[in-house]
């Protein structure tokens, strides 16, 4: 089982900071709802603590406080483009040292945490506006998925 022991410090830097950059990617969305936004991520951490055990990786994972470094970009497009770059360089990171499995779960951890925010505040009466969903799949994209539900190996 892989761990944030087989990873340099900064290789887990970057895992680490995907799911909250994912959830912050989805917050700069749509404006409204930040508070609700950003307790949703928390949750999502939460319960996926509750699953401890399934995984060393995602336990090690949830285990740390979500963190993302917001103020670094000076526009809502640089932080999109910096931030889509970042997921892809978690999963590059992680890929050759995980296992498939590992890694899909890690993937569907990071579209949970932004499906969370996104669901979090109903923007224009509807649950998921579009930029949030455009966002969500920005982000599904740039971790190589093709939908949300995990899928077994690659």
């Amino acid at each position: 089982m892989t761990g944030k022991a087989d990873f340099s410090a900064a290789e887990w830097e970057t895992i680490s900071e995907a799911p909250a950059t994912a959830g912050l990617l989805v917050m700069t969305a749509q404006r409204g709802g930040v508070f609700r936004e950003t307790l949703a991520i928390a949750k999502a951490y939460t319960e996926a603590r509750q699953k401890h055990g399934q995984s060393t990786l995602l336990d090690e994972l949830v285990a740390s406080k979500p963190k993302t470094d917001h103020t670094r970009y000076h526009s809502p497009e640089e932080l999109r483009q910096a931030g889509l770059g970042h997921l892809r360089d978690s999963i590059r990171v992680l890929e050759p040292k995980a296992t498939p499995t590992e890694v899909s779960e890690v993937k569907q951890f990071i579209v949970t945490v932004a499906e969370r925010v996104a669901h979090a505040h109903r923007e224009a009466g509807v649950d998921v506006s579009p930029a949030e969903q455009a966002a969500i799949q920005e982000i599904t994209d740039a971790l190589g998925q093709t939908s949300s539900p995990p899928t077994e190996g690659r």
